[in-house]
């Protein structure tokens, strides 16, 4: 690499730092970040589909965390290392199903489990109203908070592969 690139990455990673510490500053994110509630109506997709309700009667929408590749300092790079031997961190991440994100939490570390990234949100700012639920993947505990599909259970696959097979 030539010192030119070197120095437009060290600007790149500069500038994006600001604007994430920007976006996480307590000023943005309570004047902008708004959770569920109590109150807050059930999404028409949900409402209006009799496939749906009243099954998803209390869903706020869904839960998951995914893997950013980062660039730790060599003190602590083992703490990021992930389950595929990449390096990343663990972001944790909410959307209502009109697919707007309404919680983000980042810079775990990759070798963080989704249930313990979940555990930490949920003592600091995550509020989950009582008898509202997420919808999550079988990474999450079993909870009041998360609608999680049991583990092993292989879910209607027959009724997928007919729908698939038809579309050609």
């Amino acid at each position: 690499m030539t010192s030119q690139t070197i120095a437009y990455f060290c600007l790149f990673i500069r500038c994006f730092n600001q604007i994430l510490n920007a976006v996480t500053s307590p000023a943005f994110y309570v004047t902008y970040v708004k959770l569920p509630t109590q109150s807050t109506p059930l999404e028409s997709y949900i409402a209006d589909n009799p496939k749906f309700y009243p099954l998803f009667k209390g869903a706020l929408g869904a839960l998951d965390g995914t893997h950013i590749s980062a660039h730790p300092p060599s003190s602590i790079h083992a703490r990021y290392h992930n389950h595929k031997s990449g390096v990343s961190q663990n972001v944790l991440a909410a959307t209502t199903f009109n697919m707007h994100f309404c919680y983000i939490l980042s810079g775990w570390e990759g070798s963080a489990s989704d249930g313990g990234v979940f555990h930490d949100a949920c003592l600091h700012d995550l509020v989950i109203p009582a008898g509202k639920y997420y919808l999550a993947d079988a990474g999450y505990p079993i909870c009041d908070a998360l609608m999680v599909p049991f583990r092993g259970v292989r879910y209607h696959l027959q009724e997928w592969k007919v729908v698939v097979c038809s579309m050609y």
